[in-house]
């Protein structure tokens, strides 16, 4: 493995499509010639897709002017393991060389994980599916709260929540998000639908049509109105106990049941399809279970 000098630099953003801004390098570091062989991905990395094109292109530079910007890997029992810079990797492979530029950093699982999602989160490539579930890793396997995630990223909770919801569609729909069929302003109108049986089937015709968001709003509200209707001449509950559910409805993103008597005593339930999905409510309920 080759080593480099310490002066390597970045040529600034004008070689913006040869690669991204570079690390720092840190004192007694140094950028050394890596073999790609010897380099596994990172587990953690949160991008499922990467554009064939963009990394051909990428690669087409790489093979006219070397990689700029150094990789950063750890040592592992067997070679290294990538923490940031996959695309160049990637597009290195591609591009026939055997070695790239990278920094060896002595990271433990934890921060491995954590730059490998904070790299990808500040690039705009990402998908919204992509980033909620970069935002739900962090909350997972770090054991962070949504606030905690929201102060860590400089993100308001809603912010941090509304893509977390997108995570509750089901997977017909996912899927239609993941590649593009829906943006993320109509998937999270579509979670608006009180009946989540219709979402996939709702989703298909938003797709195929390209129904604007505010058309695909006034949709929603008026299947769920025909669906309350339907619902208060079925059960005949009060105006009082349906608005209830309606607002819970609305800040659980799940169904929300009320069943009262008329000396008012009765039973809440709030729906869910997950243990995923139960703990966003929790967190909704800002309940953290971990430390009562």
């Amino acid at each position: 493995m080759e080593k480099r000098s310490k002066g390597f630099k970045s040529l600034g953003r004008g070689l913006e499509a040869l690669f991204d801004d570079g690390p720092k390098i840190k004192d007694g570091e140094e950028i050394r010639d890596i073999k790609l062989d010897d380099i596994r991905p990172n587990p953690y990395q949160p991008r499922k897709n990467f554009d064939d094109k963009g990394l051909q292109e990428l690669a087409e530079s790489i093979k006219e002017n070397g990689v700029f910007q150094p990789i950063i890997v750890r040592k592992s029992v067997e070679g290294y393991e990538l923490i940031a810079g996959e695309r160049r990797f990637r597009a290195s492979k591609i591009a026939g060389k055997e070695t790239i530029p990278g920094i060896v950093r002595d990271f433990d699982e934890a921060k491995m994980m954590e730059v490998a999602i904070l790299e990808n989160l500040q690039r705009e490539d990402l998908t919204p599916l992509e980033e909620a579930q970069a935002y739900e890793t962090l909350q997972k396997n770090l054991g962070l709260t949504q606030e905690d995630v929201s102060k860590r990223l400089g993100k308001s909770r809603p912010y941090i929540a509304n893509y977390l919801r997108l995570l509750t569609l089901p997977p017909k729909t996912k899927r239609l998000l993941q590649y593009g069929k829906l943006s993320m302003g109509q998937a999270r109108t579509l979670l608006g639908l009180k009946d989540k049986s219709q979402i996939d089937g709702l989703a298909k015709k938003v797709a195929d049509e390209g129904t604007t968001v505010r058309r695909l709003e006034l949709l929603v509200n008026k299947i769920n109105t025909k669906s309350q209707e339907q619902s208060r001449k079925v059960t005949n509950k009060s105006k009082f106990i349906a608005a209830s559910e309606n607002k819970l409805s609305d800040k659980f993103g799940t169904k929300v049941n009320i069943s009262s008597s008329n000396r008012g005593n009765g039973h809440l339930s709030i729906s869910f399809k997950s243990t995923e999905e139960l703990n966003r409510i929790l967190d909704v309920l800002g309940i953290d279970l971990d430390k009562e």
